[in-house]
C-alpha cells in the first residue's frame, strides 16, 4: 500500500479569513475608498470603480472555502448599500442633487454597472477556481 503525500496546503486553498471578517473587511474597504475618492474629486469617479474591482478580487482570495457564498453574494451588496447611504446623505455624488434615495441608487448603479460587473464577474471567478482546485486536491477514498 503506498502512501500519497498530501499537497501543501495555501491561501489559495484554505483562505486567511471566515466569512464574517471577508465581508466586514469589504464593506470598511469599500466605504473607505468612497471617502478617499469623495474628499479627492467630490463624487465617485473612475477610482471607485477600480477600486471596487480589486476589492472585489481582493474579499474572494482571501476568504475560507467554507464561505464561500457571503462572499459571492458580496459585490452587489456592498455597491447597492454605498449608493443607498450616499443617496440618503449626498445624492449629489452618485446622481443629480434633487434626486430621491431611490432615482440616486439607480443613477449610481448605472454608472458604475462595468465595475459592478467586472467585480462580480473577477470574484465568482476567483471563488469557482479555488472551489474547482479545493476539489481536484482533495484527498480520495478508494
Amino acid at each position: 500500500m503506498s502512501q500519497t503525500k498530501a499537497p501543501p496546503r495555501s491561501v489559495w486553498t484554505d483562505g486567511i479569513e471566515p466569512g464574517p471578517q471577508a465581508v466586514a473587511l469589504g464593506v470598511a474597504v469599500a466605504l473607505s475608498v468612497v471617502v478617499v475618492n469623495l474628499a479627492l474629486v467630490g463624487e465617485l469617479s473612475l477610482f471607485f470603480d477600480l477600486c471596487f474591482v480589486v476589492l472585489c478580487l481582493g474579499v474572494a482570495l482571501v476568504v475560507r472555502p467554507h464561505d464561500f457564498f457571503a462572499v459571492g453574494v458580496l459585490p452587489p451588496l456592498i455597491m447597492v448599500a454605498i449608493f443607498t447611504l450616499l443617496g440618503a446623505v449626498a445624492p449629489e455624488t452618485v446622481a443629480d442633487a434633487g434626486d430621491g434615495v431611490p432615482q440616486a441608487v439607480l443613477s449610481g448603479l448605472a454608472h458604475h454597472s462595468t465595475a459592478l460587473v467586472a467585480g462580480y464577474v473577477l470574484c465568482l471567478g476567483t471563488l469557482a477556481l479555488r472551489r474547482r482546485s479545493l476539489v481536484r486536491d482533495s484527498p480520495t477514498t478508494d
